[in-house]
């Protein structure tokens, strides 16, 4: 790596910091930068697509010759790379690709660069091709498979952007450079951040302090600047922003989500049974989560999560999904049994959409440990027992890897805590659960609990 440092260096007078230099040096596929800001997170990420691009090149123009039953694999390889600036919007894009813009014609290997980047393309001399892409439009995420994306301070992208990103390069087997500042604690990206921090065998996160900037800070870590900031700021923000570090979240139900685990750009699998799980509500949340059986683990892979709807109208909806025909069954909250002033929930589900729910009472604490034994992460590689689709929103705001659909606020499922961050309590706040209680409700129903036998469930087969 040390060789192409130098030479990007020598053309370009760019030279990175001590700690941007150990990110550069990493061999990681998947790599996460928290950096602070003015950190120089844009400059290492570039650095990074400069440096991977000058070694792919050498590595091809090493490659033996090969023989006829190897060289459709070797045309593949060989064909012009393509790499993608990916940000929340087309102006995110805008710092890295002015730096590779530049770097690249130094080296003199640019031979087109449009003025704009919405969208923008930079062709090099041998046909490479760098692109900047929106995360607003996730069609724009498709059709090609790249050798290498820079996600452009990608804490402002959501899950479902991850999810295309990590698929999309899957296909030439290239890399995934994650740049941002935590813009809070809770959400896809800090949680990223943690589980990488530990490495392996692909992945790796760094934190990249504004204080490593130098130029900006010539004290370092005790640049007076950063003591009159962090005199003048909570604790938080320093923390976040300036640090490159996430604040412990307090107090959070479900803490073993991984969007890099869990959550995944799947769909429906068409022929194949689906359970519903319904937690009714009307000023929270009417929560529908469609669930399948694939491959040894239950999967959510549709939702329907909505505000101020009554169960007809729910059912409605629920009937215009391609996964309704598929429909086998379900289970409720035992509320949905209820009356209050109109027909009972499970009433109406069963009359006006023909499907028959069971219900069972579920304490909240021995149910919630079930849930979490779904999303334990075993030994080896078989991963967890429960997967969620990336573009169920509710549920994963719930767990907090969105924002809450409804106001785009943070909103996770928590317990109660005090001042200090300390639980208060024997059970969680019920609030913002909706979906969560749901898919519960369908693990104790078909699994039982965790640590003991189900409680008795009462199942009706039709209503007179």
């Amino acid at each position: 790596m040390t060789e192409w440092l130098d030479k990007i260096t020598e053309h370009t007078g760019v030279s990175p910091t001590a700690e941007q230099a150990q990110i550069l040096a990493s061999d990681r596929r998947f790599i996460l930068v928290a950096g602070g800001e003015q950190a120089g997170k844009s400059v290492v990420a570039s650095m990074f697509l400069v440096e991977k691009h000058l070694e792919l090149l050498a590595d091809r123009e090493a490659e033996e010759p090969v023989g006829i039953q190897d060289r459709g694999d070797r045309v593949r390889r060989e064909s012009p790379p393509l790499y993608w600036l990916v940000g929340a919007t087309y102006g995110e894009t805008e710092r890295e690709f002015r730096y590779l813009e530049e770097w690249f014609g130094a080296l003199g290997m640019v031979v087109e660069s449009t003025k704009g980047v919405d969208p923008g393309r930079i062709v090099l001399s041998d046909g490479t091709r760098i692109e900047t892409k929106s995360g607003v439009d996730h069609r724009t995420l498709s059709k090609e498979s790249p050798d290498g994306i820079i996600a452009c301070e990608a804490s402002q992208l959501d899950s479902t952007v991850f999810s295309r990103m990590r698929g999309r390069v899957t296909g030439r087997n290239g890399w995934l450079f994650l740049a941002g500042t935590f813009e809070s604690s809770v959400g896809w990206y800090p949680q990223l951040f943690k589980s990488w921090q530990q490495g392996g065998p692909d992945r790796r996160s760094y934190s990249l302090p504004s204080w490593t900037n130098r130029t900006l800070y010539p004290g370092g870590r005790d640049d007076p600047q950063l003591a009159a900031l962090q005199d003048d700021s909570t604790d938080d923000f320093f923390m976040e922003r300036i640090a490159g570090q996430p604040v412990p979240p307090k107090g959070l139900v479900v803490p073993e989500i991984r969007p890099d685990v869990h959550v995944r750009d799947i769909s429906h699998v068409p022929g194949l049974p689906v359970r519903i799980a319904i937690d009714p509500g009307y000023a929270g949340a009417y929560a529908v989560e469609a669930l399948q059986y694939i491959d040894g683990r239950e999967v959510v892979v549709d939702e329907i999560y909505e505000r101020g709807l009554v169960t007809e109208e729910i059912i409605g909806m629920a009937q215009s999904r391609p996964w309704w025909p598929d429909v086998e069954g379900g289970v409720i909250d035992v509320a949905g049994y209820q009356h209050h002033s109109m027909p009972a929930p499970a009433e109406a589900w069963a009359e006006e959409g023909g499907v028959n729910l069971s219900a069972s009472r579920v304490s909240i604490n021995d149910g919630t440990q079930r849930l979490r034994s779904f999303l334990k992460i075993p030994a080896g590689d078989r991963g967890p027992k429960l997967l969620i689709a990336s573009h169920c929103k509710g549920i994963l705001s719930e767990l907090g890897v969105t924002p809450n659909p409804f106001d785009g606020q943070t909103r996770p499922y928590r317990w109660k805590t005090d001042r200090e961050g300390n639980i208060v309590g024997r059970v969680p706040e019920d609030r913002y659960n909706h979906a969560i209680k749901a898919v519960i409700y369908h693990l104790v129903d078909k699994y039982g609990y965790a640590s003991r036998p189900r409680e008795k469930t009462f199942r009706v087969k039709r209503f007179a």
